[in-house]
């Protein structure tokens, strides 16, 4: 990922990177083909949430799972890394927003890009394992709604699912986070996007301009 100066996270800003994965939760993982020359068989993206073990690496580890009918997991291989990405907030600036007139419009975002090497989960244990704790961390977003379980589903219907699911587990050797948040520009003109996008009913705008007035 392309990050100027102004805009990259501090080199120790690891717990900042793990919260937005963990407040966005859903990524896209990309890999690559397996290198014939099928069209079909290229770059692939899945897009899919992940479960984050801030104890585990130096970095972290992500888990995730997709169906055994999609050929990505085919692709994985030791030393061969992945890249997930986790879109943050983003939104269009408008240069009618800056204090300096002659300026251009520009989007502001926040991302993190993380890469691995995917290791698949075995046994039923594993694969349950990543379940139980992908549905409790979507499940806890709904409070005090009464948590769903796994126990609660129908022992017959986890049987049936399991052959068809794939797990598996990236130890991030590598994370970097970029927030373009207007830092290259004067005060003025930053205060000027704030206030602008404060008075937006868009989420992400509130977002953004919530993190540039951290800033």
């Amino acid at each position: 990922m392309y990050i100027p100066k102004p805009f990259a996270f501090p080199e120790d800003a690891l717990s900042e990177l793990h919260d937005l994965i963990e407040e966005q939760v859903f990524g896209i993982l990309a890999a690559p083909g397996d290198g014939s020359s099928d069209p079909a068989s290229g770059l692939q993206a899945v897009h899919m949430p992940f479960v984050l073990d801030r104890s585990i690496g130096r970095f972290g580890t992500l888990s995730g799972h997709v169906a055994r009918a999609n050929p990505v997991w085919t692709t994985f291989a030791p030393g061969r890394d992945l890249l997930v990405i986790f879109q943050g907030p983003h939104c269009y600036v408008s240069p009618d927003w800056y204090a300096t007139p002659g300026l251009v419009p520009t989007w502001n975002y926040i991302a993190v890009h993380c890469y691995g090497s995917p290791r698949l989960l075995e046994g039923e244990d594993a694969v349950l394992g990543h379940l139980a704790r992908l549905s409790a961390l979507a499940e806890e977003r709904l409070l005090p709604k009464r948590p769903w379980t796994l126990e609660r589903a129908a022992p017959s219907t986890i049987a049936a699912l399991l052959p068809h699911v794939v797990a598996f587990e990236i130890e991030i050797s590598r994370i970097e986070g970029k927030r373009k948040l207007n830092q290259n520009r004067r005060a003025a003109d930053r205060a000027g996007v704030i206030h602008a996008l404060e008075g937006s009913s868009r989420s992400d705008d509130l977002a953004i301009a919530e993190a540039m007035r951290g800033l």
